[in-house]
């Protein structure tokens, strides 16, 4: 399942950083890909339709910085949003990280 998930999303990603710069079309686009490669890998509707509309919202009209593609700035808000919905109880990464060391 994650398997066929992860290829599922690299084949959208290689397509959005291989493009200079990205329309709101091209987001849209990507997008309703990531949420069929969701709902395929069995995640719930409800979570795909929030995780697609966060991702919308800060992809859409996001600065890009000068070395960062339109393309690649998606990607790190994909995977930025795929961290925060696996967590599941909210806490960034590195506060759980570093509970976790903290415990060792």
């Amino acid at each position: 399942m994650f398997e066929s998930l992860s290829e599922r999303l690299g084949s959208v990603f290689d397509r959005l950083t291989k493009q200079g710069a990205l329309s709101e079309a091209d987001v849209v686009t990507a997008l309703r890909e990531v949420r069929v490669a969701l709902l395929e890998a069995d995640v719930s509707l409800p979570v795909a339709r929030e995780f697609i509309k966060r991702v919308q919202d800060k992809a859409t009209g996001a600065a890009v910085t000068k070395s960062v593609t339109p393309g690649q700035m998606v990607v790190k808000i994909v995977h930025d949003e795929l961290i925060h919905v696996l967590a599941g109880d909210g806490l960034p990464t590195r506060s759980r990280s570093t509970t976790r060391l903290q415990r060792s």
